[in-house]
């Protein structure tokens, strides 16, 4: 097993975990495997292994991560980690500095976080359209504790966006990332303004964070036309566990009232798999559903107004609100972030709302292209 020692980037224990945003020495020991490299954008998998020392083990951890590329490099190593699954997606500029021996290059990385009921793969094709235009960047997709992948990685504990933030700095720690920009949809918004709230230390400065058709308060009672994910997760808990055909399930969703857009994303989160002694497919869900009806839960609680209203500085805070939103946004969000666009200009912190039009819930999806020149602003001036 061969063992690689020195600075972890900005990197410090706390509460049983490494967080990325202070220092510390420390050492890792890897196993050696395949790496191969794509050459535009290089994108890390996550498989399964085991994290060699104990001083940097949360509980046990049994993941391995391997390199995707055209060409097959000798030896290479697989990091480990059973912390989340990810990916994690690399400009060429990125690609063609690695890390040399003890030193680790740190690359400008930007987090992107799916919404409940989503997954990293929501944000792979625009995440790759991003590595191309900024090739010194890099891209970690998580999937969040209870989707996909990383729903047979058990966890402690309750299931909350506190929780879901915490998993993501722990990884991020892990991977000796520092993260400059983090987006979250929907769910994934309050989650990076969480990991703003729980960051062991201050952040590296600047850091921009980006709420994708989210506010951050409690979400009020929908009405009429909004959407209602509790009634989609309550729906799905009485469907059987293994399903013959994505149809059915698009079918019986629309049945019931939702629409064909969140029929069809939903459908995203099967997998096929293979049926003992038949010929014909089945297919399973991906996620932990009781464990998702407790984040959700937890997404409506949860007020992170503090935050907003008080930016540490060197922070920006930007919300995105989509033209033909199904969130529940108020006149009294709308009005709240204004007021803190303005006291945080005080405080050399940052607040600031945008629209993006001809778009629903779904942004990434509904106008990509309105939403890369939004978001492009950071990658820009970073």
């Amino acid at each position: 097993m061969a063992g690689v020692s020195g600075s972890l980037n900005p990197v410090a224990v706390r509460e049983g975990y490494i967080s990325p945003f202070s220092s510390t020495v420390g050492s890792v020991a890897d196993r050696r495997g395949t790496v191969r490299i794509w050459r535009r954008p290089l994108e890390v998998k996550l498989y399964s292994s085991r994290m060699a020392p104990e001083k940097f083990r949360c509980s046990g951890f049994r993941t391995r991560m391997a390199v995707l590329d055209e060409r097959i490099a000798r030896g290479g190593v697989q990091k480990s980690s059973d912390i989340l699954a990810f990916d994690l997606i690399q400009g060429e500029l990125v690609r063609l500095n690695p890390s040399v021996g003890n030193k680790v290059p740190d690359h400008p990385t930007a987090v992107l976080l799916h919404g409940i009921l989503g997954g990293r793969k929501n944000w792979g094709s625009f995440a790759r359209r991003l590595a191309r235009e900024f090739p010194m960047w890099q891209f970690l997709l998580v999937d969040l504790r209870c989707h996909g992948d990383s729903a047979s990685l058990k966890k402690s504990g309750s299931h909350t966006v506190a929780s879901a933030a915490l998993d993501v700095l722990k990884l991020v720690g892990q991977l000796r990332l520092t993260p400059r920009i983090l987006v979250g949809h929907s769910f994934g918004g309050k989650v990076a303004l969480s990991m703003v709230e729980q960051a062991a230390k201050p952040l590296a400065r600047p850091v921009k964070v980006w709420v994708l058709d989210a506010t951050p308060g409690k979400l009020r009672p929908p009405g009429d036309g909004d959407d209602h994910p509790a009634e989609l997760i309550n729906f799905l808990s009485k469907m059987p566990k293994q399903v013959s055909s994505k149809v059915e399930v698009i079918d019986s969703l629309i049945l019931e009232g939702f629409s064909k857009e969140v029929a069809q994303w939903v459908v995203t989160n099967l997998r096929q798999t293979e049926r003992r002694g038949s010929s014909n497919p089945v297919f399973s869900w991906t996620f932990d559903l009781n464990g998702i009806a407790e984040m959700y839960k937890s997404y409506e609680e949860t007020n992170l107004w503090d935050i907003v209203e008080d930016v540490p500085q060197g922070v920006h805070v930007n919300f995105l609100k989509a033209e033909r939103s199904l969130h529940r946004w108020a006149l009294e969000d709308l009005q709240r972030i204004h007021a803190a666009e303005e006291l945080a200009a005080d405080e050399g912190a940052g607040v600031e709302m945008h629209v993006l039009e001809d778009a629903g819930h779904w942004v990434q999806a509904d106008n990509p292209d309105g939403l890369f020149r939004i978001l492009s602003s950071s990658f820009i001036r970073s």
